[in-house]
């Protein structure tokens, strides 16, 4: 007599079905010493909800021929959430991520806003998962689901690509240390900026501003980017003369 799933969260609330024969007319399931609400019934099978327990319990089903077998089920707490190896990435999606935590063997969907995804199970502590694309930046709830429930309580930012409009001043000396304003959009997440090959010191003062000082280089035109968690910007030129 198989039971599907076999497993459930501790709270109850788990559609089971038992399957057999001589399961008509069912007047009872219990679910160790607890009673399970019977949903549906037919001659080989038994649908029903799980009470909440812990552990694993004996499953039976009564009947007016007597009472069957017991089959078992396990009680599976809540998965617990305790590390996101990346907090932010592009709108895109497509950002590798691990999730780190307990009770984490049984999900079957990590949730992104809106939108889920299937992880991969590596152990009960660890599972990989690829994010899904957002509409929109911003920050959104991520939440396993597993056999034992859902569990919130993590947040992830969409990060909109960088956008780079203008240098001021486009150029200076190859020796560096000019100071640079780059003006554009989606800036506040810079996490470097590079003039050629070259990575420059930064601090990114608002959405629009990032104030740059140009590292030492060769005299030419070279370009300037920024990058972020949402991706690459668009290049600008930027002129290094011989002092």
């Amino acid at each position: 007599m198989p039971i599907s799933p076999n497993q459930g969260s501790t709270g109850g609330g788990t559609t089971v079905t038992i399957t057999g024969t001589s399961l008509a007319g069912a007047t009872a399931v219990r679910f160790g010493s607890k009673p399970a609400t019977i949903t549906a019934n037919t001659a080989t099978s038994v649908t029903c909800i799980s009470p909440s327990g812990a552990g694993t319990a004996d499953v039976t089903v009564t009947t007016a021929g007597g009472t069957s077998n017991p089959l078992s089920f396990f009680y599976v707490g809540a998965p617990f959430k305790a590390f996101l190896s990346a907090t932010s990435g592009p709108m895109t999606g497509g950002h590798a991520i691990t999730i780190a935590g307990t009770g984490l063997f049984t999900a079957t969907a990590v949730t992104f806003g809106a939108n889920s995804v299937t992880p991969t199970v590596i152990s009960d502590s660890h599972l990989d998962v690829t994010t899904p694309a957002a509409t929109a930046a911003g920050v959104v709830n991520v939440s396993i689901t597993t056999a034992g429930g859902t569990n919130n309580g993590f947040l992830y930012t969409y990060v909109g690509a960088p956008v780079i409009t203008s240098l001021t001043p486009d150029q200076g000396t190859a020796f560096g240390g000019t100071d640079v304003a780059i003006a554009g959009s989606s800036l506040t997440y810079t996490d470097e900026v590079r003039f050629g090959d070259a990575s420059a010191s930064f601090a990114a003062v608002s959405d629009n501003l990032v104030l740059a000082t140009a590292p030492p280089g060769t005299p030419g035109t070279i370009t300037v980017t920024v990058h972020s968690p949402g991706g690459d910007s668009n290049e600008l030129a930027y002129q290094q003369y011989q002092p």
